[in-house]
């Protein structure tokens, strides 16, 4: 299992990586309905039992059943509610904070237990929602493949989702670690899912993890961005001639494998800096960079700021 997941990571390019994911089970029995304002960049909502809508201000909806996955890609509000003609009776504002249309707040009186909340302790759905707070948790190149709103439906591994609704009402130490990494695979299921469907609209990279030469070379550079590739390199370890694989690379990818391997370290060195731990050499090393300047100047010129600057602000988020 442990292998499969971590397979299914590697095709997911900067795969999703909570940090104090927000995580809430919610127990609902209708009429109800949520307009989410949270500014969240990405939202999973899992229906355990019962059903629900979501749907965008666009006009935009999805109808979830016991089962499937809805995942919410943008900072707009939307709205969950249990059928097309219920309105909103509750807001969800940035920080999680729930109130009224009006602005009467309600969190606390709705709460039913550990990160469970809703309007009746036995109600006939159950909703699990999980909240990534920053763009840095899901990579830029992940997002820019989804559309705003999309719909999984029930087929996936079961387990997951089941596990995540055992273990989002528990308190115990490490708990929130675990949580983590529980929605990081129920995210990553439903999408592994989602893009396989999409066949040849998939976004150029899902398709080429596939390949047995790209595949294969991508799996190195993610495994290992440090080391000193080489196109030449590259092309030995995957058993095909520098010309080969440098063609078919590029015609699979959409970028030459030099240009996608920068820009994976450096997408790498985004998420490495939000640690406080970590430091900028340390981190240059962690991803293929000789020394703090050489990752600083790449860094810069990919995201416009120093790589202490965006320690900075990630932190004041």
């Amino acid at each position: 299992m442990v292998h499969r997941r971590e397979s299914i990571r590697r095709r997911l390019p900067c795969g999703p990586r909570a940090r104090g994911a927000f995580l809430l089970r919610s127990l609902l029995a209708p009429p109800w309905g949520l307009r989410v304002a949270d500014e969240a960049p990405l939202t999973l909502m899992a229906v355990v039992r019962g059903e629900a809508v979501v749907r965008l201000d666009t006009g935009e909806r999805r109808h979830l059943v016991a089962g499937d996955v809805g995942i919410r890609c943008g900072r707009e509000p939307y709205e969950v509610v249990d059928a097309d003609a219920t309105v909103p009776q509750i807001v969800i504002h940035p920080g999680q904070r729930c109130a009224t249309p009006d602005g009467i707040e309600l969190h606390d009186l709705m709460s039913l237990g550990v990160r469970t909340w809703g309007n009746h302790p036995t109600g006939p759905t159950v909703l699990l929602t999980g909240t990534y707070h920053l763009d840095g948790e899901v990579s830029r190149r992940l997002l820019a493949a989804l559309p705003p709103l999309l719909a999984v439906p029930h087929g996936g591994d079961d387990r997951l989702v089941s596990l995540l609704a055992e273990e989002v009402g528990r308190d115990t130490p490490g708990q929130q670690t675990v949580l983590d990494r529980l929605l990081d695979l129920v995210l990553i299921d439903a999408l592994r899912r989602w893009l396989a469907g999409q066949g040849a609209d998939a976004p150029a990279w899902f398709r080429a993890a596939g390949d047995p030469i790209v595949g294969a070379a991508l799996r190195l550079l993610h495994d290992d961005p440090a080391h000193p590739w080489t196109v030449g390199s590259i092309a030995r370890r995957v058993g095909v001639s520098r010309a080969l694989f440098a063609r078919r690379f590029t015609e699979l990818v959409g970028e030459p494998p030099m240009t996608y391997l920068t820009s994976w370290r450096l997408a790498l060195a985004a998420d490495l800096l939000r640690d406080p731990d970590g430091t900028v050499t340390s981190v240059a090393r962690q991803v293929g960079y000789g020394t703090p300047f050489a990752l600083s100047t790449a860094f810069k010129r990919a995201h416009g700021v120093s790589p202490v600057e965006h320690r900075r602000r990630s932190a004041a988020v």
